[in-house]
């Protein structure tokens, strides 16, 4: 049996990445159970957190996602009583989408997920924060197009 011309695995950023992925969403899956979402609904309250009464296209954009990815987790959160959807005034294509009251108060209650991650890293917020940096510049020479 000859070697394998790929180096092992633990020694690809690939799979350290993917498996990192695995674990933090494992670390977050009681918190998240505890609050009544899924991941996908943290991430669409995050967006909005950042920019309430973004349109659907928007949400999936910030997400690299595709808009119909987006609208069944947004129908859950709208029938949970988090956030409202609401046509365009000025294109009725475009639906817009805005935290309720409870909402905007589960944004506040999320905050743990980020309290638990560097937490359970060992390292101090701002060693988090410059590696949370590293990975977002590394994305973003993956995303570039020469």
């Amino acid at each position: 049996m000859s070697a394998s011309p790929l180096p092992p695995l633990d020694d690809q950023l690939c799979f350290s990445l993917y498996t990192a992925n695995i674990a933090i969403n494992r670390a977050y899956k009681p918190m998240l159970d505890d609050m009544g979402i899924t991941y996908p609904q943290y991430l669409v309250l995050s967006v909005l957190g950042e920019q309430d009464g973004a349109t659907i296209g928007t949400i999936a954009d910030r997400l690299a996602l595709e808009s119909s990815t987006i609208t069944p987790p947004v129908k859950r959160l709208e029938h949970a009583g988090l956030l409202e959807r609401r046509r365009s005034k000025t294109d009725e294509r475009q639906v817009h989408v805005w935290l309720t009251d409870a909402g905007r108060a589960l944004i506040v209650r999320s905050k743990c997920l980020g309290d638990t991650l560097i937490e359970r890293s060992g390292m101090t917020p701002k060693e988090f924060q410059a590696f949370n940096h590293q990975v977002r510049s590394f994305l973003g020479a993956l995303e570039r197009k020469d």
